[in-house]
C-alpha cells in the first residue's frame, strides 16, 4: 500500500486544493478519496479542477466488459459499472505492494481461507496458532488534513490493523491472548508498544462461552508486563506485530481485488 501513498501524498497536494479535497471525500468516501487522488496522479489532464476529477469516475455509455453487445443484454447501470471496474482493477494491481501473499513469516506457517488468516508455529513443547480475520480492517494512519484554508491535502497510509488471537497450546491446555494495536503516540515513560492485550485466558479442550476471561486494562500493572514479555519469547513481539500488519495489509488488498473481479464477472454474467 505504500506505493499508493507516495503516489497520493507526491501528486495529491499539487493537483487539488483542500475545499476540493473535501468535496471529494464527501462524495467518495475516506477509502476512495485515497484512490481517487491515486487515479488523478495516473490521469493528470483529468485533475484541473474538482469536477475533471469527478469526470475520471465517470464511464462512457459504450459496452467494454468484452460481450460484444450480443450475448448478454446489459443495462446502462450494468455497462457502467463494468467500465469503472475494469479501471480500478488496472489501478488497483499497479498499486499493489505486495504481489504474492508469502506462506512463512518469522517460522510461523501461514494459512489463508477466505479473508481468515491463521500462523502456526509448532515446537516439542507447545504449538503458537495466531489468528486474524482482514474484514473491517483498513483504515489511515492518520486523518487527512483537510483545512478549507490550507493549499495542500496529506494522506496517510492505508494499513490494516486487526484485532488477533494468540493461543500458546500445550497438551490439552490452551493459554490465549486477544490482542488489538494500540493507538496514539505513546507518553513520555510509557513503553513503546504498537499492541497491546485486550483479554486473557486459559482452558481445557476447546473454548466456550463459559471460559472466564479477564480484560487486560484490570490486570496488575506487573502481571501485565510479565504476560507482554511471554508474548515476545513467543515470537509475539513489536517487530513481529508490524510484519503482520503488513501481510495483513497485503492480503485484505489482494482480497479487495479479487472481490473487485467477483464483481466483474457477476456483472458481466460470465
Amino acid at each position: 500500500m505504500s506505493n499508493l501513498t507516495k503516489s497520493v501524498l507526491r501528486f495529491g497536494s499539487s493537483l487539488i486544493s483542500a475545499n476540493s479535497s473535501n468535496a471529494l471525500k464527501n462524495v467518495f468516501g475516506k477509502r476512495d478519496f485515497t484512490r481517487t487522488l491515486w487515479h488523478m496522479s495516473k490521469n493528470p489532464e483529468a485533475s484541473g479542477s474538482t469536477a475533471n476529477v469527478l469526470n475520471v469516475h465517470k464511464p462512457s455509455l459504450g459496452c467494454s466488459c468484452g460481450c460484444g453487445g450480443a450475448k448478454h443484454m446489459h443495462t446502462k447501470g450494468e455497462r457502467e459499472l463494468v467500465e469503472f471496474l475494469t479501471e480500478e482493477i488496472l489501478s488497483e494491481r499497479k498499486a499493489q505492494k505486495i504481489k504474492t501473499i508469502p506462506t512463512t513469516l518469522d517460522g510461523f506457517s501461514v494459512k489463508l481461507n477466505g479473508a481468515d488468516v491463521e500462523l502456526t508455529k509448532q515446537s516439542d513443547k507447545e504449538k503458537i496458532v495466531i489468528s486474524f480475520n482482514v474484514n473491517h480492517t483498513v483504515d489511515t494512519e492518520e486523518e487527512p488534513e483537510l483545512d478549507p484554508n490550507a493549499e495542500k491535502a496529506e494522506i496517510g497510509e492505508m494499513r490494516s490493523k486487526p484485532r488477533f488471537e494468540v493461543d500458546v497450546i500445550k497438551g490439552t491446555t490452551t493459554l490465549s491472548f486477544t490482542c488489538s494495536f494500540l493507538e496514539g503516540t505513546p507518553q513520555e515513560g510509557e513503553y513503546n508498544d504498537i499492541f497491546g492485550i485486550d483479554e486473557m485466558c486459559i482452558y481445557q479442550g476447546e473454548w466456550n462461552d463459559k471460559v472466564y476471561a479477564v480484560a487486560g486494562d484490570v490486570l496488575d500493572g506487573y502481571l501485565y508486563d510479565l504476560l507482554m514479555n511471554l508474548l515476545e519469547e513467543k515470537g509475539v513481539s513489536n517487530e513481529f506485530v508490524e510484519k503482520l500488519s503488513d501481510l495483513a495489509t497485503a492480503f485484505e488488498h489482494t482480497s479487495y481485488i479479487g472481490l473487485l473481479e467477483s464483481l466483474s464477472k457477476f456483472t458481466t454474467g460470465k
